[in-house]
């Protein structure tokens, strides 16, 4: 188990895996297209382009505190998307108040979240 006052650059380890992440980011970044957003949008579930397959594992990958899940708020009518926590027992956290009316358009506004993300950092 690792201290709390842990200083991440004496790791080289976690240092190599952050330069392949950023790499990685860099790379996923040229995959962004609205034509692939498009290609979500149409059908969130099922078998996509290799693009998009790229970007939704990328995604899958990420740490649990940095990912995103639709929460039923009243079923088959009513959804959310929140951020986990993390941390068993901590509650995942709403991201915004935007309620959609069907699980796919809120599995399109996660995948949109998740892209901004990317695009953000």
């Amino acid at each position: 188990m690792l201290p709390l006052e842990y200083d991440r650059s004496q790791d080289r380890d976690i240092v190599v895996r952050d330069r392949f992440d950023n790499f990685r980011r860099d790379f996923l970044r040229t995959l962004v297209t609205p034509e692939m957003i498009e290609e979500h949008r149409r059908s969130p579930l099922g078998q996509h382009s290799e693009r998009l397959e790229r970007l939704l594992i990328y995604f899958r990958q990420r740490p649990l505190d940095e990912r995103y899940a639709v929460k039923v708020v009243e079923p088959f009518r009513k959804y959310q998307v929140v951020r986990l926590s993390g941390h068993r027992g901590t509650s995942p956290r709403v991201v915004d108040e935007a309620i959609y009316a069907s699980a796919n358009e809120a599995c399109h506004g996660l995948f949109l979240r998740c892209i901004r993300d990317l695009l953000e950092a």
